[in-house]
């Protein structure tokens, strides 16, 4: 810079007094024009030859090389001609002022605008604009105000700037006060309702527009095509079609890119393949479009294809196919078309950038980062997303310091990756830190950051601060709204989910499931099958997720004939190939204690380790542990490595069916072949092992010595083998042990009372009859429910204290009864309980003998009744099932 400043002002030594002699006219006239031109063509040294070659110089040449200086950013050079210039005019100083406030620096554009001698309009404006541009909305309109006249250029700029920091209902009403518009005002103003998301209000503005009278052109085409992608309504499509077919826009390239681009997005590719046939004129943009569409649909033999037909390989469109590659893993073949790349420009570094990260590929990543010869905010966020991605969230932090202290600002999907990762870390300390930097940086008012925050905020469990977000946006589209309905629901705030949901202005599919997810989560699914009818009575075809959700309510209610209704319409949605749908198939059979979960199992083509966990727990809870022990093995051989969930479920199989022997081997197997430190939950197995087949001493040895906290869940497994071999002196110490602990489950305290008052001890009896009263436990209800042509029946149980003469009432029975009653022959009678099945009733209906009755769910003997019983622990992973 000073080098600049002294060149310039040695250039000002040579610089020639005015001829006594006046210059002929044309001469200098033919000299202005060849500098305008040099200018224009950015050839400011060249321009600045001819401007000290001049031996005649008047306003236009000084306001001219002033100017080219300005414009390309070399305003030291132009502040010294401004001074050496003894002729200044208003537009000298415009000029000066301009370049000032186009670069950034507006506090020196304030201070040349208020030396001027004189001002116009131009001048008035270009500070306004310095003021917009730089985020400063304030001063731009305090000095709008103060503008002593105004033309249609004022108005553009600050409703502009309103329009950019999505300001729209500021924007309006300067808008709708405009004395005149001219194409410039509507396409600024449909614009920032397209940036801000409010889609509906672009395009009744862009028919507006049209009836004015005001002709659209080609930039506001553009506009009003993203407000209809947005909407996602072809029939508004083939209503601009027409519009633009009668103003001779559809043939323009841009303007049938841009149509082309709609159809794509709103998922139409086989019309969006005949209008791209069609085309008149296909531009690089239009190439790149569809081929990118084909890649984001999952067809990548038509992207590839497509590629060849490109008649000349731009580096744009070599990197959509290199992103093509890298979507589906070809990691290696987007590598290639990199390095055919002679001199690859920034975007095309982002994009094998991004292809590494997305395959967990981070140290080449890292290494294409670092060696990039240029980078932008582009490249920042695709190094930060692609460490969020592959769960590096402080690598990701640390990165983002870096880009900071660099001076660059965080760019929207920078802010919405890393508040991602501290949503997932819950790092809320530095989630309001990024809050704070999103304000300074002016983000906080872009749709995506501000719906980031609320995610944030709400895995953080920090509920105002979502709601304090949603306050303060100034647009909020459907994600915004659905932010708000899932963090009230991860946050058990169901009714504030519920109003929310009722006060949208319009529901999506993603609204519909939030909702449907949060009653599911709440054990309210009767309700969420409720909405889950209103949500098709509104047209709404539902997604993976909400029928995923609902296979969840089928198995925990019971309702195996709504759940095979479910499996019918998944595979008519054609959402059968998911896996995560399959999984839910497997665990809703099972639940429903239907074996129907193993045809589930082996029908689906792609397994991960979530299905084989399915199945391994839905043996488990159906007692089929020699066939828990089949599927484990056959998941080694197929090179599956298992997780520990995978061995809670193996050794709970094992613990239902007295699989004792073979429980301790897996327990000893999972540890020194695999390296999994057993949690609480894998001890609690063990424990259930041993004391089902008796072995009472050494599970309680298992709880004294384990090597992590022993909770309520494994001393009550403990409870129940004793309750089961009576052996009333360890269950008392157990009980007691349970009751300090701060139990509310009614069943140890009951166990203490018998043995107490068995003994005689009534001080003992009133203290456990006191610390219940205080505990505030009581008996919880029992009752059975069975499920005859859809329609469900409840049987109450009667109390647990009632005399053995009255045995012969409990609702299992008189549920049992009426399923015989009034059910075919070949039925699987299934009974659903509450609470535990007593044992006088598991092990009578074990043994019921129905002639042709029944189609037996597990083979108990010949015509014997299957039965299956659900009991509902409320235990936040499982639920656990006798038969």
């Amino acid at each position: 810079m000073i080098r600049a400043i002294v060149r310039s002002y040695r250039h000002l030594s040579t610089l020639s007094l005015p001829n006594q002699h006046p210059p002929r006219p044309n001469l200098l006239f033919q000299s202005n024009k060849k500098l305008q031109e040099l200018m224009r063509l950015g050839r400011i040294d060249d321009a600045r030859r001819l401007f000290d070659e001049m031996t005649h110089r008047d306003a236009v040449t000084w306001n001219s090389m002033i100017t080219g200086y300005s414009q390309h950013g070399r305003l030291d050079e132009a502040r010294v001609l401004f001074e050496s210039f003894g002729g200044k005019n208003v537009r000298t100083w415009t000029a000066l002022l301009t370049g000032y406030a186009k670069n950034g620096r507006v506090e020196e554009a304030r201070l040349v605008f208020d030396d001027m001698p004189e001002r116009n309009i131009v001048s008035w404006n270009a500070m306004v604009s310095g003021y917009v541009q730089n985020g400063d909305l304030w001063n731009a309109r305090k000095l709008f105000d103060e503008m002593p006249e105004r033309n249609v250029a004022s108005w553009n700029s600050i409703v502009g700037g309103y329009c950019r920091l999505c300001m729209m209902d500021e924007a309006r009403g300067l808008f709708d006060g405009m004395p005149e518009r001219n194409s410039v005002s509507w396409m600024v103003m449909i614009s920032g309702y397209v940036e801000s998301c409010g889609f509906r209000e672009a395009w009744i503005l862009f028919v507006r527009m049209h009836r004015s009278g005001c002709r659209p052109d080609q930039s506001v085409f553009v506009v009003a095509i993203s407000a209809i992608t947005g909407l996602n309504d072809l029939e508004l499509l083939s209503v601009l079609r027409t519009v633009a077919m009668k103003t001779g826009h559809e043939e323009d390239v841009v303007v049938g890119t841009a149509i082309l681009n709609a159809y794509t997005r709103c998922g139409c590719l086989e019309v969006a393949m005949q209008f791209f046939e069609l085309m008149p004129e296909r531009n690089e943009y239009s190439w790149t479009s569809m081929i990118a569409a084909f890649s984001q649909c999952g067809k990548f033999d038509n992207a590839i294809a497509l590629y060849n037909r490109v008649p000349e390989k731009s580096v744009s469109m070599k990197t959509v196919a290199m992103t093509a590659y890298a979507r589906i893993g070809r990691i290696g073949e987007a590598k290639r078309i990199f390095d055919e790349i002679p001199t690859p420009n920034v975007i095309a570094w982002n994009s094998m950038v991004a292809g590494y990260a997305q395959n967990g590929m981070l140290e080449e990543a890292k290494d294409l980062f670092l060696r990039m010869p240029m980078r932008n905010s582009a490249s920042w966020a695709a190094m930060i997303a692609g460490l969020v991605l592959n769960r590096r969230s402080k690598e990701a932090f640390n990165l983002l310091a870096e880009l900071h202290r660099s001076g660059a600002v965080p760019s929207p999907s920078t802010f919405t990756s890393i508040l991602s990762a501290c949503a997932g870390s819950g790092a809320i300390e530095m989630g309001r830190q990024l809050h704070c930097l999103s304000i300074k940086a002016g983000c906080q008012f872009n749709q995506h950051v501000g719906n980031g925050l609320m995610s944030m905020y709400a895995k953080c469990k920090n509920i105002e601060d979502v709601s304090q977000v949603f306050s303060n946006m100034r647009r909020r589209d459907t994600v915004s709204w659905n932010s708000l309905i899932t963090g009230y629901s991860e946050n058990n705030m169901l009714g504030d989910a519920r109003n929310t949901f009722e006060k949208m202005p319009e529901w999506d599919v993603v609204s519909w499931t939030a909702i449907i997810s949060a009653y599911v989560q709440s054990d309210q699914g009767e309700i969420a099958l409720e909405l889950f009818l209103g949500m098709l009575a509104n047209g709404i075809k539902p997604n993976e997720l909400a029928v995923t959700s609902l296979l969840s309510t089928c198995g925990s209610l019971g309702f195996i004939n709504l759940g095979e209704q479910f499996h019918a319409l998944i595979c008519k949605l054609g959402f059968d190939s998911f896996i995560c749908v399959g999984n839910s198939l497997i665990t809703m059979y099972f639940k429903c204690g239907c074996e129907d979960g193993v045809s589930a199992f082996e029908e689906m083509g792609e397994k991960d380790i979530v299905t084989w966990n399915a199945i391994l727990a839905g043996c488990a809870q159906n007692g089929f542990g020699d066939e828990a022990i089949k599927i484990f093995e056959k998941m080694k051989g197929k090179g599956v490595v298992p997780d520990h969930i995978s061995f809670l479920g193996l050794l709970s199989a094992c613990s239902h069916s007295g699989l004792v022997d073979e429980g301790l081997n897996y327990f000893t197997s999972m540890t020194q072949d695999y390296g999994i430190i057993p949690l609480v939950q894998h001890y609690t197995c063990m424990v259930d092992l041993l004391g089902r087949a008796g072995r009472l001493s050494i599970a309680e040895s298992v709880i004294e010595n384990i090597p992590v906290e022993p909770d309520l869940v494994i001393w009550e497994a403990l409870l129940v083998a004793c309750r089961i071999h009576r052996n009333f002196k360890l269950g008392q110490k157990v009980a007691e042990r349970l009751i300090q602990m701060g139990t509310e489950k009614y069943g140890p305290y009951v166990l203490l009372l018998d043995i107490y008052a068995s003994q005689g001890m009534q001080d003992k009896v009133g203290e456990i009859q006191k610390a219940m009263f205080d505990q505030g436990v009581s008996e919880k209800p029992g009752f059975s429910w069975i499920q005859i042509k859809d329609t469900n029946f409840l049987l109450d149980d009667v109390a647990e204290e009632q005399k053995l003469t009255e045995l012969l009432y409990h609702s299992v029975k008189l549920a049992v009864t009426f399923g015989i009653l009034n059910t075919p022959n070949g039925s699987t009678i299934r009974i659903m309980k509450n609470l535990r099945i007593c044992s006088d009733c598991h092990a009578q209906e074990k043994s019921i003998e129905v002639h042709s009755a029944c189609k037996p769910l597990k083979p108990l003997g010949k015509n014997k009744v299957s039965l299956s019983y659900w009991c509902f622990h409320r235990s936040p992973n499982s639920l656990e099932v006798d038969l």
